[in-house]
């Protein structure tokens, strides 16, 4: 199903369709405030299994994160955060940053890399907001790559459609994403450091 969302002013009624498929573990590709992304409820194994074969890849060399809707949402997922990293998470987000931290018990350890970090983003996009929000709990989102050795990613959500649409219950068109992914940056030492430039410009 493609459902078209305005990320101006998402209509309720979409939002809880999305939301409804998330709860009964079903799959989704959606827009973000960086380029397209596939996700599923935190806590939907299979739904999770899922995506990890349609990106074809082992689970370590996978690139998950979590979406979260807020600072407090982030705490309940992660262990302590010193208060340096947290001052640098709040001035950069909701923002195209994705910060890798200490993931806390409640994560299930089948999203965890094997140091137990996590990637976490709040991306600056109503409508995901919108969705997590409704959720009650985080998404686990990874980026849809292009096999194009020259387009990295795929912009246009008819052609992600076109492609992904056998493979995942819903597709949100909120309209053309960026070409850029998120900017990621590792907090896990308590010295920030950035390891990949994407989007975003770090506010130090």
């Amino acid at each position: 199903m493609l459902i078209k969302i305005y990320p101006e002013n998402p209509a309720p009624r979409h939002i809880r369709t999305v939301v409804d498929a998330l709860n009964h573990g079903k799959t989704v590709i959606f827009p973000t405030d960086t380029v397209y992304a596939m996700g599923c409820d935190l806590f939907f194994h299979k739904a999770f299994q899922k995506i990890q074969q349609i990106k074809g890849q082992e689970k370590a060399k996978n690139n998950f994160s979590i979406i979260v809707k807020d600072l407090s949402m982030l705490a309940e997922y992660t262990l302590p955060i010193d208060n340096t990293i947290f001052r640098l998470i709040k001035k950069n987000l909701p923002g195209p940053f994705t910060f890798i931290l200490n993931a806390n018990s409640k994560v299930p350890k089948l999203f965890q890399s094997k140091k137990r970090t996590l990637g976490v983003r709040i991306p600056d996009n109503k409508i995901l907001m919108h969705i997590v929000e409704e959720l009650g709990h985080p998404l686990v989102t990874t980026s849809i790559h292009d096999e194009d050795e020259v387009v990295e990613y795929t912009t246009d959500p008819e052609l992600i459609y076109e492609k992904y649409g056998h493979l995942f219950d819903t597709v949100i068109d909120g309209g053309y994403g960026d070409n850029e992914a998120s900017t990621v940056v590792d907090c896990t030492s308590g010295v920030p450091e950035i390891i990949r430039q994407g989007k975003g410009i770090l506010k130090e």
